[in-house]
């Protein structure tokens, strides 16, 4: 006892810090909203729709949750609100508007909450709901629309205002050469999901989480360096030069967006430095092995998901030994 205030005492390690779940959260939302306008400029405001009842959706759910089986209710601290977007981003714009809320449904109820909630999830909520939507609804997730085209309804849409139009990353899976150039790929100027398009936009906001120091360089560098020096040395068409190939691989597909904003998850993450390395190379060269050689044109959602299951092993591997440490010996019967 303190005066009239009562002293709790936890185990080490003690780390104050200004940061908590609430503020980190924040910042990965401020660092989403530039690749976030550039999808409501290429693809309309239907981006929004999707964008709204995806967060909606994950913030009801988590709530309901936690009030049917009276645990705290901690939607404040935007962490569902975070979920709700990247499966928004994970998704093109013209999907329908019931399909984020089935994927929110797994990622918040299945994935997170029963398993204790943030920070005791074991795999990526977002990057799961997008894999569970693939399989479950394959037509849904695969309607790309051109960027620039004829803007799309904000509340319904109709087969014949969809233009399918094949991804830089499928061309790039049979051989072919993508009917757009490298700095159009940079930028964001081709058919793709909504949060994925501008690696651009995506590097940015990866580098102001940097800056605020809610993630560090080793998992984004390590994943996107492993996918380059791979591609580089082994491309997968000769039409264009190793180097060109290696940029349209880097910049195509959800690779950015998994690296900056879904292989660096907290939860799902090594916490040591050489972890991160390691994770970091391990979810590349899964990404450029189910590419090159998988029946899927992207790799980067089940790579991050295998690595996800590997962490603890990541961790056990490359913790710290404490000073002193003598590790005990066999006893020899």
């Amino acid at each position: 006892m303190n005066g009239d205030k009562l002293v709790w005492v936890a185990p080490a390690p003690h780390v104050k810090h200004n940061d908590n779940s609430r503020t980190i959260m924040l910042d990965v939302v401020i660092a989403m909203v530039p690749a976030l306008v550039w999808a409501v400029y290429m693809f309309g405001f239907r981006v929004l729709s999707v964008l709204a009842v995806s967060v909606a959706s994950s913030v009801i759910f988590e709530f309901l949750f936690q009030k049917i089986l009276r645990r705290p209710v901690t939607v404040l601290d935007f962490s569902a609100v975070v979920t709700g977007m990247l499966i928004a981003f994970n998704l093109p714009a013209s999907v329908s508007l019931w399909v984020p809320v089935m994927g929110s449904f797994f990622a918040i109820v299945i994935v997170k909450q029963l398993f204790g909630g943030i920070g005791k999830n074991v795999v990526n909520p977002a990057l799961a709901a997008r894999v569970f939507l693939f399989t479950a609804w394959p037509s849904e997730i695969g309607g790309y629309v051109e960027p620039l085209s004829e803007k799309l309804s904000p509340l319904t849409v109709n087969a014949g205002d969809i233009v399918a139009s094949a991804t830089p990353l499928a061309s790039l899976k049979l051989g072919e050469t993508p009917d757009v150039s490298i700095f159009d790929l940079f930028i964001g100027n081709m058919p793709g999901c909504i949060g994925e398009v501008s690696a651009l936009l995506i590097l940015i906001g990866g580098i102001y989480l940097l800056l605020r120091r809610v993630i560090t360089w080793h998992i984004p560098v390590s994943f996107l360096g492993t996918v380059a020096v791979l591609c580089f040395l082994f491309p997968q068409t000769q039409s264009v030069q190793a180097y060109e190939f290696m940029f349209m691989e880097l910049f195509s597909g959800g690779l950015m967006l998994g690296a900056v904003f879904m292989a660096t998850d907290y939860a799902t993450s090594p916490v040591t430095s050489s972890g991160r390395v390691i994770y970091g190379i391990g979810c590349g060269a899964i990404t450029v092995f189910i590419r090159y050689f998988g029946g899927y044109s992207e790799g980067v959602s089940f790579a991050i998901l295998i690595m996800n299951l590997l962490v603890w092993y990541i961790d056990k591997a490359t913790r710290p030994k404490p000073f002193g440490y003598i590790p005990k010996k066999k006893e020899v019967k």
